[in-house]
């Protein structure tokens, strides 16, 4: 059991790998699940990234060019997004609800949406939880998330952005 562990943490190493060198993001490590990486086009914002069985993403970071956290989720239930396009979604975190607008990104032909939030500390919030679970612009459930790990990921996301000194 362990071995298929190891291969199964390989490879999403590996994988995340190579969709941070497609997207010009910088590869930091990988913690609990989690890639640590650094986007360049979010200021040298750090961030976490996991990748799915069904070839979602998820990021979750800090975008310093705004001075702001945010998430960005790559799936294809999102249906026909156009990137820059801006509409309203629901998530929640264990529960809890939240309303948002998004942003529409597109990532290898997979449309996303990423949420903006001017309090980086929300990262943190996010983080704690254990499941966060996204609505499309229609209601339609796009994914649930489990977040485990990513409370230890975004502590060394934290530490990688004092690094850079933002």
């Amino acid at each position: 059991m362990k071995t298929i562990a190891t291969l199964v943490t390989a490879a999403a190493f590996c994988f995340g790998a190579v969709i941070a060198s497609a997207q010009g993001l910088i590869d930091k490590g990988f913690v609990a699940g989690w890639n640590v990486m650094v986007d360049p086009d979010m200021g040298n914002g750090c961030l976490i990234q996991t990748v799915y069985q069904d070839f979602s993403v998820v990021r979750i970071g800090f975008d310093m060019t705004h001075n702001r956290g945010y998430f960005v989720v790559f799936n294809k239930a999102w249906g026909d997004v156009k990137k820059g396009e801006i509409f309203d979604i629901n998530f929640d975190l264990d529960g809890k609800k939240f309303d948002a607008k998004a942003t529409g990104f597109v990532l290898n032909k997979v449309p996303g949406a990423g949420v903006f939030f001017d309090d980086r500390n929300f990262v943190d919030t996010i983080a704690q939880r254990r499941v966060m679970t996204v609505f499309g612009q229609k209601g339609q459930k796009v994914m649930a998330i489990d977040l485990k790990g990513s409370d230890k990921a975004i502590e060394y996301a934290r530490k990688c952005q004092a690094e850079i000194g933002s």
